[in-house]
């Protein structure tokens, strides 16, 4: 069996992958024109959020970790 990281266990990581997929799909459809503006854009944002939650997991104080949260709500936002 595979491990497991702690942040794979959390809700809104699992919430924020459903979002990556909802947002490729959605962005899929955009004109030609905005794949480099809007789309990348809205790429970029909702893979921040994952990534975000799964870096400030290992992260060793609360500050540091409330920081990285932080981040992903902005990238949200």
């Amino acid at each position: 069996m595979a491990y497991t990281f702690s942040f794979e266990k959390l809700k809104v990581w699992i919430d924020s992958k459903e979002l990556i997929k909802a947002i490729y799909l959605i962005t899929k459809e955009f004109p030609s024109e905005e794949k480099f503006g809007l789309t990348n854009q809205l790429r970029r944002a909702s893979i921040s959020v994952a990534s975000n939650l799964a870096e400030g997991t290992s992260r060793e104080t609360h500050k540091d970790k409330a920081r990285f949260t932080t981040i992903a709500y902005s990238s949200l936002m």
